[in-house]
């Protein structure tokens, strides 16, 4: 499937390769990034590179670095560190229950209650005493093709369990009315481009809900299947049954139905190999308001409050509620933790959903647009973007988290990341990005190199199905950051490779990864003062 380059071909790019390549290059890093780009794997690719020195302001490095790239979750970068120069780090959300009714004297409200979204992302588990925020190295929400993701220790519903807690202790015991969760901050129901968790001013962890499945005693028997959080939003009915040691396990979501109450029952159907660890699979809440309205009811009766029944939260419904919405009315507040947690789950992670959901929130809350929030919010970003000096015809962008209609050119990136090196808040951004064979994203990728723990980079990964050949197309695989060189000095890395043929699984992906990383282990070990 994957042709050696002939030698007159290889000469050719070597040629090529030599005259593109700055002039400030040592030979040493030259070489070692040439090796890299001609393996087999990549005969038909497309590289772009730039390694850029901060200390001299000189480039190292450069190979099509003024050509525009598919450049996956790099794009969180641009995102991520909009929001924080335009938020500030200390931003924290303040999601907020009021009442519609009075409160009697044997504890019952005459009347509504309603949570008002405010964009938080982390209404979940990951809220820790310290004020931090917890993530996991492979996130639950990509379950789907990765066997070793895993969810935060702890309640899914730990926000939603306090808000009932806090209900209860206002001396509510009855609710007469309904449980709203207004969702007018902005439009709910865009499923995001990575994992398809839905869009919405309402985020209860991850708006997802989390299947364990895990293989039966003998080939033929049924799986087991833990959800988690246990929920009347979703049945979920069981399909799946245990196959041949070694094979692969094969999951997808079958029938997908909902009721008057919007509930929803699914069946999970496919097999999961005999002696395989259990593993999860997400589920993607089609409707989070709903979701949100139920738990949120199942969390009150837990607390020994009486609900009287479940509304609507669209928002045509709920504008007339915002009279509401006084001090005197409020029956429980979260405060999230400050937007420099977030940030850092975000890039650590890779977490599409509150990528996506960034420019949703600044175009809320800085452009005060609710109706074309997202639009509104990269209408921010091109102008924070612009005001840095950056060339925007090197750049384009379509969502927040790095789907179709992301390019960018590593000389951008280069450009950007230098800029964000100088601002204020650098160390918290720098702080949350993957470190080569430590964390996040990275974790995993050259573990055992002298440039473990000195690389800190936001990867990012764009892949298609290739039906005609049955494998995968990687259609965009970056790597973009900063390098703490062995010789003490700091550089600036933007490398892609686009249309990288692959088998279809996720090593197959990893792989591609994995060289872009030994690029930025070539450069932390060149000596960058040679080309000064």
């Amino acid at each position: 499937m994957r042709k050696l380059i002939r030698s007159a071909a290889v000469l050719c790019f070597f040629l090529f390769l030599t005259s593109a390549a700055s002039a400030q290059t040592p030979d040493n890093l030259t070489q070692s990034i040439e090796k890299i780009m001609n393996r087999p794997e990549f005969a038909h690719a497309i590289f772009g590179v730039e390694i850029y020195s901060l200390d001299s302001g000189k480039t190292l490095y450069a190979y099509n670095a003024d050509k525009l790239f598919v450049p996956g979750s790099t794009t969180k970068t641009l995102t991520e560190g909009t929001e924080l120069a335009l938020l500030g780090p200390d931003y924290r959300f303040h999601t907020k229950i009021y009442r519609t009714g009075s409160i009697g004297a044997d504890g019952t409200l005459d009347g509504d209650i309603v949570l008002v979204a405010n964009g938080d992302p982390n209404l979940s588990g990951r809220m820790q005493p310290d004020g931090t925020l917890a993530f996991e190295n492979s996130d639950h929400a990509y379950a789907a093709g990765m066997l070793d993701a895993k969810t935060v220790p702890g309640d899914p519903l730990a926000v939603i369990n306090d808000f009932a807690k806090q209900i209860a202790a206002r001396g509510i015991h009855k609710i007469t009315g309904r449980v709203l969760v207004d969702i007018s901050m902005f439009a709910e129901g865009k499923p995001e481009a990575g994992s398809g968790a839905i869009v919405s001013p309402i985020v209860v962890n991850d708006n997802i809900i989390d299947i364990t499945v895990a293989p039966g005693a003998h080939v033929g028997d049924p799986a087991t299947l833990q959800i988690s959080p246990q929920t009347a939003y979703a049945q979920i009915v069981n399909h799946v049954a245990t196959s041949a040691p070694g094979s692969e396990r094969q999951l997808e979501w079958g029938g997908d139905s909902v009721g008057a109450d919007g509930a929803h029952t699914v069946v999970l159907e496919g097999t999961v190999p005999l002696g395989q660890a259990p593993s999860l699979f997400p589920y993607d809440v089609p409707t989070p308001s709903r979701f949100a309205e139920i738990v949120l009811t199942e969390a009150l009766q837990r607390a020994g409050v009486t609900v009287g029944s479940l509304g609507s939260s669209q928002p045509e419904q709920t504008a007339t509620l915002t009279n509401f919405y006084t001090s005197a009315n409020l029956v429980a507040e979260h405060i999230s933790a400050p937007l420099s947690e977030d940030i850092k789950v975000t890039l650590k992670v890779s977490q599409n959903l509150h990528a996506t959901l960034t420019p949703y929130i600044l175009g809320a809350v800085l452009a005060g647009n609710h109706d074309e929030a997202e639009q509104a919010g990269l209408d921010q970003e091109h102008d924070f973007l612009q005001r840095a000096g950056l060339d925007l015809t090197q750049a384009s962008q379509a969502e927040g988290a790095g789907g179709p209609g992301a390019f960018f050119t590593p000389d951008f990136m280069v450009h950007y990341l230098t800029f964000l090196s100088h601002q204020k808040n650098f160390d918290i951004f720098y702080r949350a990005l993957p470190i080569l064979g430590r964390d996040g994203t990275l974790y995993n990728l050259l573990p055992d190199s002298p440039a473990a723990g000195h690389v800190h980079a936001k990867t990012g990964t764009f892949e298609e199905y290739d039906a005609l050949n049955h494998t995968l197309m990687v259609t965009g695989k970056g790597l973009a950051g900063y390098v703490d060189a062995a010789d003490g000095s700091h550089l600036i890395i933007a490398a892609y490779v686009n249309n990288v043929s692959v088998a279809p699984n996720f090593d197959a992906v990893e792989k591609v990864g994995n060289a872009l990383a030994e690029i930025a282990a070539a450069a932390y070990a060149s000596p960058a003062q040679s080309a000064q």
